[in-house]
């Protein structure tokens, strides 16, 4: 199996390549010229917003991991450019140069609406406004309706690694005024890995599947793993389920996370 993996230089790409190796997979990885990736990945030079250099890249490959995006920026016209327009040459050129190949895309929880009276479900009807999340609903339809063997992953907020992306999330969310007792779906690096991996047996052909892990926890709760002095408080709480996903469907089809609490992965030293 050859599998193509475009962000790979990001947050989540380079862990996941890492492991991807480890686990046997010949990858290939489509990479800007002077960016590193992980020992024992073939480096295919090009950009998804540059359709001519996408052949290359997705020749002969067996699936496509696509975690490109763009997020952490004010340019909404970008995020759009890169999100949308950056899958679709993707899917073209799947399309033209390895139509049988499995094609897995990143979303993300953030498509979830704010106010939901339940955790949010794949089967919802989503309707985000922020550029984010609506450009990758946009994608997702677009990756449906392409005619390839598809399989959307929607991922919540990710840590460990030492990535510090947890660590710096009760400073951020305590700045946005979120209630203490609000909770948050979230995934390890490695169950990543465990839901692409599971993802490539085919399990998730034609569907869309939430992954997180077992516990969500807390602001509370997280900033006390962190040692953050988090303001507590007993008004009630609104909107009870943002940032929080169902995962059923995902454990039907056997994803079973290998770091099922942030508790575990402190205990383990993998924070």
């Amino acid at each position: 199996m050859t599998i193509l993996v475009t962000g790979g230089t990001g947050l989540v790409g380079p862990r996941l390549l890492k492991r991807f190796v480890e686990a046997g997979i010949d990858c290939r990885a489509l990479v800007r010229p002077g960016k590193e990736l992980p020992a024992g990945v073939t480096a295919v030079e090009g950009d998804i917003l540059s359709p001519d250099s996408l052949a290359a890249a997705v020749e002969g490959v067996s699936a496509i991991v696509h975690l490109a995006a763009l997020f952490r920026t004010s340019d909404e016209d970008q995020i759009w450019k890169v999100n949308l327009e950056g899958t679709r040459n993707l899917i073209a050129a799947a399309q033209e140069h390895a139509p049988d190949a499995r094609f897995l895309m990143a979303s993300t929880s953030n498509v979830y609406d704010l106010d939901t009276s339940h955790p949010g479900r794949e089967t919802d009807e989503v309707s985000p406004t922020l550029a984010y999340p609506a450009s990758k609903i946009e994608a997702e339809k677009e990756l449906r309706k392409s005619g390839l063997n598809w399989g959307v992953l929607r991922l919540p907020f990710i840590y460990g690694d030492r990535d510090g992306h947890l660590e710096a999330l009760p400073g951020q969310v305590a700045g946005m005024k979120w209630h203490p007792a609000q909770k948050l779906s979230v995934v390890h690096h490695e169950d990543i890995a465990t839901a692409f991996e599971l993802a490539l047996t085919g399990v998730m052909d034609g569907r869309t599947v939430n992954i997180a892990d077992e516990s969500p926890l807390t602001m509370y709760e997280i900033a006390e793993i962190l040692d953050y002095a988090y303001e507590p408080s007993a008004e009630p709480l609104t909107n009870p389920w943002k940032g929080h996903m169902d995962v059923t469907l995902a454990r039907s089809l056997g994803f079973q996370p290998k770091v099922p609490t942030i508790y575990q992965a402190v205990r383990e030293g993998r924070l």
